[in-house]
């Protein structure tokens, strides 16, 4: 369970009503696999924070190109049946600033995986846009 820290701003029903229609989407995207869509959710450069084999700490920037090219090789090809069950925690820094705790459960041909990432978010023009992507186990990949 993530606990919520007090950031100093409570968002209002509609910050949070927001932020789960943005989700929303952006799950139904992943499971049609529509890497295009996903990334016209996306903010770019796109801040990427993981860690490596060796146990370091990793970063690296995307262009919308490289995100496009690397989620469609995780994602697969489609022939594979994917599912995301998620829990979202978010901590809203300001209207327009959330970072977002997610314990997710991905289902790939009826094997389940657990994950748990966090997601920083900012509102721009009244739309949602992920910006950067914190994951555990990643970071050889960057």
């Amino acid at each position: 369970m993530t606990f919520l820290p007090d950031a100093g701003y409570a968002p209002t029903a509609e910050d949070r009503a927001s932020l789960d229609a943005w989700f929303a989407e952006y799950d139904a995207q992943s499971a049609q696999r529509d890497v295009q869509s996903m990334a016209d959710m996306a903010v770019f450069p796109l801040n990427l924070v993981s860690d490596d084999a060796a146990g370091n700490g990793r970063s690296a920037q995307w262009d919308r190109e490289q995100y496009i090219a690397t989620m469609t090789q995780v994602m697969g090809d489609g022939s594979e049946d994917i599912t995301f069950e998620s829990t979202r925690t978010p901590v809203f820094l300001s209207p327009v600033l959330a970072v977002v705790f997610s314990d997710s459960t991905m289902t790939v041909d009826g094997r389940s995986k657990q994950l748990r990432y966090a997601d920083i978010l900012v509102r721009r023009d009244g739309t949602w846009a992920f910006q950067t992507m914190i994951q555990g186990g990643w970071g050889d990949n960057l």
